[in-house]
């Protein structure tokens, strides 16, 4: 068995269906030296012996698979996390081929930064709000009269391409910047500046909120913060909620007094 580079993508499958097709998602990732492989709830449970079968001896990816309740969880120690999807959103992300992103991912590799490539079911693919907690859509420019692609096959196609690109990658940064905020950190601010948002009143009409919430997301995705931007925020949104209480003592007082 190859070894994988330590800091190699991790293959995310959001809310898979057939064992069959993650064991061949385990066999493409071995066949370009990934080895991450982290499942947010599958739908039949895990482990599930037809993977093992489906994978045709490429095991480890599948021994070692991480099992989590939500895409938050998953990408929680991650910098940079993209949605690989064809299908159109309401969200104003950058949007990419494969080719392109993978350049991408070996340059923030080469920077000691964590990559996830997040994919969705096969009913379905991505909910938007999934998407939302990403920074990047990834899509395949495939024929627009047949767009429906194996889930395994779509693997294959981005993970390729990060064998390819990494292949002619240049040496990394001797001295590399700040490196973007992980999925947790980022999803802590997101909920923290959404908490004072609906106290102060900003979510109106009530109906509107989810949307609201997930374009305030991916604008702020879009930034790629870094974790002492992300303190340095929430330290923002903590001194405007506390002003915005000491005015208010002020005012009622003042109502008080005579």
């Amino acid at each position: 068995m190859a070894e994988a580079a330590p800091l190699a993508p991790v293959i995310i499958l959001n809310a898979p269906q057939l064992a069959e097709n993650i064991g061949a998602v385990a066999r493409a990732m071995a066949n370009f030296g990934l080895t991450d492989l982290r499942l947010v709830n599958p739908r039949d449970g895990w482990p599930q012996e037809r993977a093992w079968a489906s994978a045709s001896g490429a095991e480890w990816p599948l021994n070692a698979a991480k099992v989590c309740g939500s895409v938050a969880e998953a990408i929680a120690d991650l910098q940079r996390v993209y949605a690989t999807t064809a299908r159109p959103r309401e969200l104003q992300l950058p949007v990419i081929t494969p080719r392109a992103a993978a350049v991408e991912w070996v340059e923030a590799v080469g920077r000691g930064e964590r990559v996830g490539l997040l994919f969705g079911g096969e009913r379905a693919g991505l909910e938007t709000a999934d998407v939302a907690l990403c920074q990047t859509v990834v899509t395949i420019p495939i024929d627009t009269r047949f767009r429906s692609l194996n889930l395994a096959q779509a693997v294959a196609i981005n993970v390729y391409e990060w064998r390819v690109a990494q292949a002619d990658a240049p040496p990394p940064n001797f001295r590399p910047g700040a490196a973007p905020a992980s999925g947790e950190a980022l999803l802590g601010f997101y909920e923290h500046l959404e908490r004072e948002l609906e106290t102060s009143g900003f979510f109106h009409p009530p109906e509107k909120t989810p949307n609201m919430i997930q374009n305030l997301r991916a604008a702020l995705g879009r930034a790629r913060f870094t974790d002492q931007e992300v303190r340095t925020l929430r330290g923002v949104v903590t001194a405007l909620s506390r002003g915005r209480g000491k005015v208010l003592e002020k005012l009622a007082r003042k109502k008080d007094s005579p």
